[in-house]
């Protein structure tokens, strides 16, 4: 073959014009890439059924057997020892007396589809047919430090990522002017604190915001009143050139990375923010949809309609935490503990399920709901129920799962997950496939290997998708 007939021609005027204007197109979309991750752009994501997350996490430990698993026999056994045949265990507080504590709730059918919710959530059991719950959930943890930790990070030893963390990793940020995960507690530090919306090895970027509810949502974001818009921006410009030209004499500073790009959302928030988190805008209707107009039930209600708010314009992940300081850790009195903790949340979590219902938005935001561990079916003190780490309940909403449903159980006292065990990082792989990344991808080199958000575990729960 003749290699000259190969030779190009030389370029004319009209290629040069042709391409360059190719290569102002490729300069934008580098542009729009920036905003996504790294991850994202090597390996895309699968179908995703959600695209934003709202995690209600119930901070102490709902009481499984007394909320979404019935459990006959333990009522039948109330107050006789816990049979042999269930085995030996040793519990947060020391080996139980195994003394069976039947419910004193009342537990019915609700929906359509018939799933069993007890009387302490009447309103949220209006919502029965938007509900998937996970019945076999289990965990590793005892404690709560440790348990919050991993149901946050998949580990019970602080120092990995949190899950909100890995989706803004693996998905990016869908919004310019507002952290793509925000933290809202309601009353005490949470336990562990913000290790739990840590990037842990990530890069620091990716972390949670923590979102106050009083004053301006972030500590020290509006600037004084006498600097003025202008003077605020060259003080930032001039930080920004000062930051760069210290980074680029450092390798990997992630840390002084995430500090430049907080520096400029800072200010961009300065005008977002306090609009976002402003409920005052809402109207009166949907103020009272979400409780916001009884006491008992305002502090949680504001932090769900916030959530809406948030995830309405654009925040990628946010985390609800009832109970902050294990207000649900009922040791001493399950009846006394849970009658004041479902009634301060039932209204604000239906009002949230039926306010994303009726503006179009549950189908794309996976809402979750569930605490660190379950209690045990047996007596502490006679009238509380320990930490159980062995089988609980969680459910989802919306974002694609099957809504209606029930999936795995727990043994005949509701000790054991039984049928479908589901580990906190097969939860976890399940939340990160709703959201379209596959956790055996969604990898970063961290000490010599590639980390994942599930560990060394993790295996999807199918039954969960509609």
């Amino acid at each position: 073959m003749n290699p000259s007939s190969h030779v190009r021609p030389a370029p004319t005027r009209r290629d040069f014009l042709l391409k360059s204007g190719a290569g102002f197109g490729s300069l934008a979309l580098s542009y729009l890439l920036s905003r996504e991750s790294a991850f994202a752009a090597v390996a895309p994501p699968l179908f995703a059924r959600a695209k934003n997350v709202i995690w209600l996490f119930m901070e102490g430990g709902p009481s499984h057997v007394d909320l979404f698993d019935p459990k006959p026999l333990l009522t039948e056994l109330g107050g006789k020892p816990m049979p042999k045949s269930f085995g030996k265990v040793i519990t947060a507080m020391g080996t139980s007396n195994n003394t069976l504590l039947a419910t004193k709730r009342t537990f019915k059918q609700h929906g359509q589809s018939g799933l069993w919710i007890s009387d302490w959530f009447p309103k949220v059991a209006e919502y029965a047919d938007d509900l998937c719950v996970l019945r076999s959930c289990w965990a590793d943890g005892l404690n709560h430090v440790g348990s919050v930790c991993q149901m946050n990070t998949g580990s019970i030893l602080a120092g990995r990522p949190s899950m909100g963390a890995w989706i803004n990793f693996g998905l990016g940020s869908i919004n310019d002017n507002l952290p793509a995960f925000v933290v809202l507690t309601d009353a005490a530090e949470v336990n562990g604190g913000p290790v739990n919306w840590s990037a842990g090895f990530l890069p620091a970027t990716y972390q949670g915001t923590q979102f106050r509810r009083d004053g301006t949502p972030v500590f020290h974001l509006a600037p004084p009143s006498k600097v003025g818009d202008r003077q605020q921006r060259a003080k930032l410009d001039l930080l920004a050139e000062m930051n760069h030209r210290f980074d680029a004499r450092r390798d990997n500073d992630s840390e002084l990375d995430a500090r430049i790009k907080a520096y400029e959302l800072a200010y961009r928030m300065q005008t977002a923010a306090p609009e976002a988190v402003d409920i005052r805008r809402e109207t009166a209707a949907t103020r009272t949809l979400y409780g916001l107009d009884d006491r008992k039930t305002a502090v949680t209600g504001s932090n769900c309609l916030l959530a809406r708010r948030l995830v309405e314009r654009g925040v990628r992940f946010v985390q609800v935490y009832s109970g902050s300081g294990s207000g649900w850790d009922a040791h001493a009195d399950v009846e006394d503990n849970h009658s004041k903790m479902c009634y301060s949340c039932d209204q604000p979590i239906a009002g949230l399920l039926a306010d994303l219902k009726s503006r179009g938005m549950l189908d794309e935001t996976l809402v979750v709901w569930g605490g660190e561990f379950g209690r045990t079916p047996f007596n502490e003190n006679g009238k509380g129920r320990d930490h159980n780490p062995w089988g609980f309940s969680m459910w989802m909403a919306g974002g694609g799962v099957k809504p209606g449903t029930a999936v795995g159980t727990t043994d005949a006292i509701g000790l054991r997950a039984e049928e479908h065990p589901m580990h906190v990082n097969d939860i976890h792989a399940t939340i990160l496939a709703l959201m379209g990344l596959n956790h055996l991808k969604l990898t970063y080199p961290h000490n010599g290997r590639q980390e994942r958000a599930t560990v060394n575990g993790g295996e999807v729960v199918r039954e969960v998708f509609a």
